[in-house]
């Protein structure tokens, strides 16, 4: 079993940033990745929706023979996991926004997380951030936009650095020192993240934890992959491949899939 993939999901290609910190730190590990771009942004459906959609995704994934699961996506995780994780016998990895470490850290006392309308309206999200930022002021912001650019392979668009300036602007306002990525398309943005913010603010995202929290799973239902054999890395999209392909290179296996 040790040998079988580890699968991997999000609402389109984004959650390839958490597959590159998995990949990091389980240097043998085999994966699976499935971009439901055709249903992208999920941040903007309903909860049910949501349940439906990630349910549909992990079945798609277990027969592919998937041995653990990565939610890589903060809008599945933050309304669906508690119940994929009653639905489903393999260990399920989600990911939500670095809160915690933002708010601990903070000096100013002002934290911003940029995030889909679906993850900040969660009750995971808010009993997390009720948990964390007493006496601190959270600057919370939509990312209306942002991943249907992404998906389009607008990253670096003029249309994209407007908009990160608008959603930025209040959270300078208030006096952030920390600004947490709420979904895992955002990392793809530092660059002009790093453009517009002061250097003094640092930017979390989840993707270092996840995959360290992935290795703790592994070990402990004994399923890490001792091989040293090269690992494969299979892509699967119904959407656009040429997205994907430009965020994880031509020479992995990337095919379309209608589901």
């Amino acid at each position: 079993m040790s040998k079988q993939p580890i699968g991997i999901f999000d609402s389109g290609v984004g959650g390839t940033s958490i597959w590159r910190e998995l990949k990091l730190l389980l240097p043998h590990e085999n994966t699976l990745y499935l971009a439901d771009s055709k249903n992208a942004p999920y941040g903007e459906k309903t909860k049910d929706e949501i349940v439906a959609l990630s349910k549909k995704n992990i079945d798609l994934l277990l027969s592919k023979d998937s041995k653990l699961i990565v939610v890589a996506c903060n809008t599945a995780t933050t309304n669906a996991i508690a119940i994929l994780r009653d639905s489903y016998s393999i260990p399920i990895i989600g990911i939500e926004p670095a809160i915690k470490p933002a708010a601990l850290q903070t000096k100013t006392k002002a934290i911003g997380i940029l995030a889909t309308k679906g993850t900040l309206s969660s009750r995971l999200f808010h009993d997390t951030s009720d948990l964390y930022t007493n006496g601190i002021k959270v600057i919370e912001q939509v990312g209306e936009g942002l991943v249907q650019l992404i998906e389009s392979g607008k990253i670096n668009s003029e249309e994209m650095s407007s908009l990160l300036k608008v959603y930025i602007e209040p959270m300078l306002d208030a006096n952030i020192d920390y600004l947490v990525l709420g979904c895992t398309h955002y990392p793809y943005l530092m660059p002009q993240l790093l453009e517009i913010l002061p250097k003094h603010i640092k930017i979390i995202d989840s993707g270092e934890a996840v995959a360290k929290q992935t290795l703790s799973v592994l070990k402990q239902n004994q399923i890490l992959n001792s091989s040293k054999q090269q690992p494969k890395f299979q892509f699967f999209s119904n959407g656009d491949l040429e997205v994907l392909t430009s965020l994880v290179g031509e020479k992995h296996s990337i095919e379309y899939l209608d589901f």
